[in-house]
């Protein structure tokens, strides 16, 4: 199992945050993670439990498709996604703090391909490095729309 969790102090509300990763996920995930060349609701609706998505990505050259659906979504709080199609878990929560918004981001994905195997090591750092990068990202951006 690869598991990648990172976090960050972002200088807004709660629900600001929520609103920027969650109700208007399909605007804004292709801003914090570029990697994302296609992203296609399969729902319709806003963005709940049970929403379904498919998304195209390019890592590092390699071209993946994945469906995935929205498993856990509590106002102002965390909204999951689970794979449909491979096994990965993401889950987005943010706690208000004093100063803004504490946004915790974590990846796992239970399984490797049998040919990935001798690349777990590597596929960790890069999912580690990955993770950084998400909040780091959802971060600026966030504090840019708010102006601080």
């Amino acid at each position: 199992m690869i598991k990648a969790k990172a976090n960050t102090l972002v200088a807004s509300p709660a629900d600001r945050v929520f609103e920027f990763i969650a109700t208007d996920f399909f605007k804004n995930y292709v801003r914090w993670s570029p990697e994302v060349v296609s992203l296609k609701p399969l729902s319709k609706g806003p963005v709940r439990l049970g929403t379904t998505a498919r998304q195209v990505r390019i890592d590092q050259g390699r071209r993946t498709e994945a469906t995935f659906k929205v498993v856990a979504f509590e106002l102002d709080k965390r909204v999951d996604f689970k794979g449909v199609s491979d096994p990965f878990y993401i889950s987005y929560r943010m706690e208000n703090q004093p100063n803004g918004t504490r946004l915790t981001f974590a990846f796992e994905l239970s399984r490797l391909e049998f040919y990935m195997r001798p690349f777990e090591k590597l596929i960790r750092i890069t999912a580690q490095d990955a993770a950084g990068r998400v909040v780091r990202n959802i971060k600026g951006l966030v504090e840019a729309e708010t102006g601080r």
